[in-house]
């Protein structure tokens, strides 16, 4: 090879590693995903969210994933709290998506730590555009799951139409697991009254009242329904605390024991 042609061969490597970056980063796009809505978190669009995933898995891989009797319950719980279920225009299966605010960053770590095996990437940090009533830009931690045909059950469960209801079979589904996740994402402790609230606002009056017989029933909680603005929270009395912190003390993550007084 004459130093010419060495040189020409040289010069060539780096023009040829600069096109298979612009390749990767070309193919690393978004996709847009429907049926799927965020609540609170006014400003966070879902393709910031949702990456395409840089390995495709097959459908046969795909179908090798299922969930364990205790993830199972903890995904009733979640689902009842924050969690969403969503499903893209270009994939067939659902995928779980994780939203925490910032300041609840330990927790969506646990739950990552819980659901990894089922996720290609670990939680970050979004910052989205102001709230539109506040102004202020309130950040969340994400992450979200692989779309596999595990999730079917869960979308169909409680998406059946596209918006989440409460599914007349709840009673069958509730593990003490699935309540201790549903106050780990949405329930509060008042230090003045003693008591637990489950906040159930996004649910009609119906839903929350099957919820309320379900918790009685199971755990004789002694559940009874606060009015607050247009919606209907469920609060577990003090007279209950010794019971549900009980049932609740072993199951709930460490972060989350003083939302049930602990």
């Amino acid at each position: 090879m004459t130093y010419f042609s060495l040189f020409s061969f040289l010069i060539r490597i780096p023009a040829i590693a600069i096109l298979c970056i612009m390749v990767l980063l070309f193919t690393a796009g978004y996709i847009q995903p429907i049926g799927c809505d965020i609540g609170v978190y006014s400003g966070l669009t879902l393709s910031t969210l949702l990456p395409v995933k840089p390995q495709k898995l097959t459908q046969k891989e795909r179908a090798n994933f299922v969930l364990s009797d205790d993830l199972r319950g903890i995904l009733i719980g979640l689902i009842l709290g924050d969690l969403h279920i969503c499903k893209p225009k270009l994939d067939k299966n659902p995928r779980l998506m994780f939203i925490q605010g910032l300041i609840h960053k330990d927790y969506i770590d646990h739950l990552y730590d819980l659901f990894k095996s089922y996720c290609l990437t670990a939680p970050r940090t979004v910052n989205p555009s102001p709230d539109k009533r506040t102004g202020k830009v309130y950040s969340v931690v994400v992450f979200n799951s692989f779309s596999l045909p595990c999730f079917h059950e869960f979308l169909n469960l409680f998406y059946p139409e596209g918006k989440k209801i409460i599914p007349l079979n709840i009673g069958d589904l509730l593990t003490p697991s699935s309540l201790a996740y549903w106050l780990a994402d949405d329930g509060t402790f008042s230090k003045l009254y003693s008591c637990v609230i489950l906040c159930t606002n996004s649910y009609t009056l119906e839903e929350v009242n099957l919820l309320v017989k379900i918790l009685n029933d199971k755990w004789d909680l002694k559940c009874t329904i606060n009015k607050d603005g247009k919606g209907f929270r469920i609060r577990i009395p003090s007279k209950s605390l010794p019971v549900l912190q009980e049932l609740l003390k072993d199951k709930m993550p460490s972060m989350m024991l003083h939302k049930i007084g602990l």
